[in-house]
């Protein structure tokens, strides 16, 4: 079983962690990664672009001047798309870019991510992951401590207000916690600040 240390808000190393191999020591599958980390980009798009076809521009009623005998090309509207102020031909239009993926697939890509992460050392537990109040600079003190690293993903058990409110100022950190985590964060984030009982929590539900 791979082992990592165990650290206390102080970032002092107070000890060492088993970690399951089922979560932790699993062979990187570098396509299901792209795969879930393009679904994940494409379910965060709003898709409300939208641009005005001939027929929702205003004005171009009337024809612009007689069909013959001007030496011209013939034209219905103004409002066509080759005028100017009119319509847009095969612009964008509001549509929904989500589409969801297997749910082994994204367990998969849980499991490379996570183990990537191990192997590159990136991965810090801590042994109680606790704020008694909001302290932006304690957080960035520990952040600071663990790896050369300055982006950072801090993980919860729960969703922990203390810990978030201390967070969310630091640049290039996030706080989030496991009912929320994903593989586009663990990946676009240099170092896994976990929580011990965060960890326990994940390896009964994925391991």
């Amino acid at each position: 079983m791979p082992r990592t240390d165990l650290y206390d808000m102080n970032a002092a190393k107070v000890g060492e962690i088993e970690l399951s191999d089922a979560l932790f020591g699993q062979e990187i599958n570098k396509a299901v990664l792209h795969t879930t980390v393009v679904n994940y980009l494409a379910n965060q798009r709003q898709g409300t672009q939208s641009t005005k076809t001939r027929t929702e521009v205003s004005g171009g009623g009337a024809k612009p001047f007689k069909q013959k005998g001007t030496g011209r090309a013939r034209q219905g509207s103004i409002r066509a798309p080759q005028h100017v102020k009119g319509g847009i031909a095969l612009g964008p239009k509001p549509r929904d870019y989500r589409y969801s993926l297997n749910k082994k697939v994204k367990v998969v890509a849980l499991k490379s991510a996570l183990s990537a992460k191990l192997l590159e050392n990136s991965i810090f537990v801590i042994d109680d992951l606790k704020l008694d109040e909001v302290k932006t600079k304690k957080m960035a003190e520990l952040i600071s401590k663990l790896g050369d690293a300055k982006k950072a993903l801090v993980v919860t058990m729960d969703k922990d207000s203390n810990i978030y409110l201390s967070t969310r100022n630091i640049e290039g950190a996030k706080a989030s916690f496991v009912g929320m985590l994903n593989v586009y964060d663990i990946l676009k984030y240099d170092k896994l600040i976990v929580a011990k009982d965060a960890v326990e929590k994940l390896q009964e539900v994925y391991a």
